[in-house]
């Protein structure tokens, strides 16, 4: 009996720059597949020339894992609309031929809808439906056609959790039958493990106790009621520490500086710290050595920050929303995107917590095989069904 050959699946790169959740996403899928389900898929990474190499370094360090560097996937936004007008994007489904690709993973770039390739569709959340306001009119257009392309043209859609296939299914009821949810699980390289946050503390000049929160700096994300809380906690003569890092939205880049300014106008330049993007290893150690992680976010379609807070056992102080409910369940502290009361109260009774270096939870593994083994079998079934 012949052995059965990996399916060679496309992706186009997520700049880590423009969304650290969906490149930690791509990141974390590889080596998943690489541990827990060897030889049944080779994920084939295709980049612009102008994506950045600090990005594509620590991929080519998964197994199997390929990489194509190539112009077709530096796309401009003058061509967005190409595969709308000629039926298929033939750059890139000219690079996909040369090779040799079974199927093709689309997030964010529609290859068209008569790709000869079985085709899933990854569509994280559908914030500009859920909070249109946070989304100029151009941009939801653009995502909106960019959706109902995909629902259009018969791609499978995958979701990363319940709440986000309930809305999918009441905005696009065509996609009934066709979507299904694979939870993302992450489980960091050892190599990413390997810095000591003590070292990264010192660095920054961090204090030991502190508060984290990775969310990169887009509107949704909820900064403000962060600056809120740690008002109010100063009025009280308490004085905790909040370390953020990530980037801007590209989108709207001065909502950044707004943030970081607001924080210095009210006086809380030493208790809201930002780093800026820092390298993932000390994402890693910050993230490993926090009192709490704290996501405020108002949207999500599933928590990247709070899925690798969950691997480490760092508590957890969440916004009420469904996601972060059905992710964290009881394990996090909860307060109300707009409470910044019950938020200052969370990070009162956090502050006094002493100084500890978390490792991966042992229990870790039989998730992240639980997420592989799913996102195969969702990759095998799509090809059979185009097959026959």
């Amino acid at each position: 009996m012949s052995v059965a050959r990996p399916i060679r699946l496309a992706f186009t790169l997520i700049s880590r720059k423009a969304w650290a959740g969906g490149y930690n996403y791509q990141l974390n899928l590889f080596n998943a597949l690489a541990k827990y389900c060897p030889g049944a898929i080779t994920p084939v990474v295709f980049a612009g020339e102008t994506h950045d190499l600090d990005d594509l370094e620590p991929m080519r360090q998964v197994d199997a894992v390929e990489i194509v560097r190539s112009p077709r996937f530096d796309r401009p936004a003058v061509t967005a609309l190409l595969p709308t007008l000629f039926a298929q994007d033939r750059g890139a489904i000219s690079s996909f031929r040369s090779h040799k690709i079974d199927a093709v993973w689309e997030n964010a770039r529609f290859f068209g809808w008569r790709s000869p390739y079985p085709t899933v569709a990854w569509i994280p959340d559908l914030q500009h439906r859920q909070l249109p306001h946070l989304f100029s009119s151009k941009a939801r257009r653009r995502r909106e056609l960019g959706f109902q392309l995909q629902v259009l043209s018969g791609r499978t859609i995958i979701l990363s959790s319940r709440s986000a296939e309930r809305h999918c299914l009441s905005y696009y009821p065509r996609t009934k039958g066709r979507t299904t949810v694979v939870r993302f699980v992450s489980e960091p390289s050892a190599e990413l493990l390997k810095l000591d946050p003590e070292q990264v503390l010192q660095k920054y000049d961090l204090p030991r106790t502190y508060f984290y929160v990775p969310n990169q700096f887009w509107r949704h994300k909820n900064h403000r009621i962060v600056l809120d809380a740690l008002a109010l906690l100063t009025q009280r003569g308490v004085h905790p520490v909040v370390v953020a890092s990530g980037g801007g939205d590209p989108n709207e880049p001065e909502y950044l500086d707004q943030i970081v300014r607001e924080a210095a106008d009210r006086g809380l330049a030493q208790q809201f710290r930002y780093l800026g993007m820092i390298p993932l290893a000390e994402v890693y150690a910050l993230l490993r050595a926090s009192a709490a992680l704290i996501n405020p976010s108002r949207f999500e379609g599933w928590s990247t920050t709070v899925e690798e807070a969950k691997s480490f056992g760092v508590p957890m102080v969440l916004s009420d929303i469904d996601v972060h409910r059905e992710q964290a369940e009881e394990r996090a502290l909860y307060f109300g995107t707009d409470d910044a009361s019950a938020l200052a109260a969370h990070l009162h009774n956090f502050a006094q917590n002493a100084f500890v270096v978390r490792e991966m939870n042992d229990q870790l593994g039989e998730r992240v095989r639980d997420f592989a083994e799913s996102f195969v079998s969702t990759i095998k079934q799509v090809v059979r069904t185009h097959r026959y």
